[in-house]
């Protein structure tokens, strides 16, 4: 366990960056603070001791004087580090949190599909905001607090001790008492926040889904059923955090009644002292006595800051441990040394492929898939829900890996090649279509970025889109909605075919990516493909025979296997599945035959 958390706590450490400066300049200006804080009950029983003397006509003006400048000043001293020190934690904790967030960012960027779907986006975005937020608050006391409060206390302790040990001995009694309340404490509260922070994720999935499907829930009249959801996930959050806060809320009476008990038990004995002492020429004062409970307050005050920052280490602990978890998550696939870089062709070859996303070989979605595609070739994949059409084509990018066998494309091994030209050469359209906020020229640069204006009304007229785009005010300069809610969904199909034109890849796929456009313009996007990119393999998965009617092959697909392979005719002739699919879309001929 201790090695666990110096190990997170290590690597939380490295965010710190470029504001080690700040973090190590934190604890040394509080450290300063403290000293002048701790002088200041010292110099204040100076002060009344001459002043005591006064009385009896022994005063010194000139001494009062002294000391009372000297106070005056290590107040202004005190006060100046204290704001310093507070103005340096909080630009160091907002720098740690901001470079936490950037490395988690950038870490979630090298992820596969396998280590994206390990965690939910909800969960990501949570861990992302919420988590880090509650780090960011433990971080700062940490470098300020947990200092200036040790600090604090045994500073004042060995004050304490100068002015009279026997009565500074009360401290030491009640310090256990304390210290075994808060392990208490500590031990009943985490369980409960580990918990919160995952309903956090829940609640955060419900406001997620809503917003991004509200269309549908107004359309269906589930508001009512939306708004029970979000109640529900936020009650249990209530629920467990109310537990939580009753639980730590017993730290405030546990230091109230060591501070009373300490106050009551030096007014008992202190006065016993005093009054006992009266005459003798060095016995101990009443100033002493005010000065020992001014002491008493600094230290419970800072046994009370330090009850704090457990509790919020506490609070915290859950967070940085599912931060961790993120950075820790390590992509499956990476590229190679040494790897090739560059695909010559877009031929294809899947030997003895098996898949599983779990990499369960019980569970295979992918069983003996055995093709050869030369490239060039318009290759169609039919098959009903569930039959992995999606799957065979993302192990050609290596979204996913293969559980079994080998892919290759151009004649090597996927695995062998660098990612980005890998990617770069085979361009996907997947099923779920992404526009980004910003103008239509912005998101087909994604495409490539360094795409001219030519290029991309090119790209545009392939997939049919040119002509739409021109007839909005602002041609392609129009302003996307995030999700692109203000196209169509033929519209937005288009934009993301142009998108991944724009890569000039080996092998283009389209996943069931013009189901949302009439026959008409997926007739004349795969005539444009035809004749504009005829050296480039197109993969087209579709519901539809015939967006895959005139393809060169046609794989038919069942169960995670591949039960047909071969030209429509072929098929039609050999392939039941084929033929049953077929005939239900065109009843007409059905019904001539």
């Amino acid at each position: 366990m201790e090695n666990s958390g110096f190990s997170m706590i290590k690597k939380l450490s490295k965010c710190v960056g470029e504001y080690k400066k700040q973090t190590i300049l934190t604890p040394i200006l509080a450290s300063i603070e403290v000293v002048f804080d701790v002088l200041i009950p010292f110099i204040m029983t100076k002060l009344l001791g001459i002043i005591e003397k006064g009385a009896e006509g022994d005063a010194n003006i000139s001494a009062i004087l002294g000391y009372g400048g000297l106070l005056a000043a290590f107040a202004l001293i005190a006060l100046l580090f204290g704001a310093l020190s507070g103005r340096m934690g909080a630009v160091a904790a907002a720098g740690f949190a901001k470079n936490l967030r950037k490395k988690m960012y950038y870490t979630m960027q090298d992820y596969s599909f396998t280590n994206i779907d390990k965690f939910s986006s909800s969960s990501l975005i949570t861990r992302m905001t919420t988590d880090v937020s509650y780090v960011q608050m433990a971080f700062q006391m940490i470098i300020r607090i947990a200092v200036r409060s040790p600090l604090m206390l045994i500073f004042t302790l060995i004050m304490s001790f100068m002015l009279n040990a026997k009565l500074a001995l009360v401290f030491l009694a009640v310090v256990p008492i304390l210290a075994i309340g808060l392990l208490i404490i500590m031990k009943l509260a985490f369980p409960v926040f580990e918990r919160v922070f995952k309903h956090y994720d829940k609640l955060n999935r419900v406001v997620q889904e809503n917003v991004r499907g509200i269309r549908v829930v107004k359309t269906y009249v589930r508001e009512n059923y939306e708004t029970q959801k979000f109640e529900d996930a936020s009650n249990e959050i209530y629920k467990d955090f109310s537990r939580a806060s009753r639980i730590v809320s017993f730290n405030g009476p546990l230091m109230n009644l060591a501070v009373y008990t300490c106050t009551v038990l030096l007014c008992w004995f202190g006065t016993k002292v005093v009054v006992s002492q009266v005459g003798l020429p060095n016995g101990f004062t009443a100033s002493e006595l005010s000065t020992l409970i001014t002491y008493v307050n600094q230290i419970l005050m800072s046994l009370m800051m330090l009850s704090m920052i457990f509790v919020q280490i506490t609070i915290a602990e859950a967070p940085a441990k599912r931060i961790c978890e993120v950075l820790d998550e390590r992509s499956d696939i990476l590229s190679p040394e040494n790897a090739v870089n560059e695909v010559i062709d877009g031929s294809i070859e899947f030997e003895n492929v098996n898949f599983s996303y779990k990499s369960n070989k019980d569970k295979l979605c992918l069983s003996g898939v055995n093709l050869k595609i030369n490239s060039g070739e318009t290759i169609g994949i039919i098959g009903g829900t569930g039959s992995s059409k999606t799957t065979l084509i993302q192990l050609l990018p290596r979204l996913y890996d293969a559980t079994e066998g080998v892919v290759k494309v151009g004649g090597v091994n996927v695995k062998d090649y660098d990612l980005k030209v890998l990617r770069d050469s085979v361009s996907v359209v997947l099923q779920k279509n992404v526009l980004f906020s910003g103008t239509i020229k912005e998101n087909l640069r994604w495409g490539n970025e360094n795409a001219t204006d030519e290029q991309i009304e090119h790209a545009c007229k392939l997939a049919q889109a040119d002509e739409f785009i021109k007839k909005f005010p602002d041609g392609y300069d129009t302003l996307i909605d995030q999700g692109g809610a203000n196209v169509s969904g033929g519209q937005k199909q288009r934009l993301c075919i142009a998108r991944a034109l724009l890569k000039n890849p080996k092998i283009l796929i389209l996943d069931d990516s013009t189901s949302a456009v009439d026959t008409r313009t997926d007739a004349l996007i795969r005539k444009a493909f035809a004749t504009e990119i005829p050296n480039v393999t197109k993969i087209i998965i579709a519901q539809r025979i015939a967006s895959v009617q005139e393809a060169d092959k046609i794989i038919v697909m069942d169960g995670g296997r591949v039960v047909g392979f071969g030209s429509h005719d072929e098929l039609l002739a050999t392939n039941d599945i084929y033929k049953e699919v077929y005939y239900s879309q065109n009843k007409k001929e059905d019904d001539n035959e």
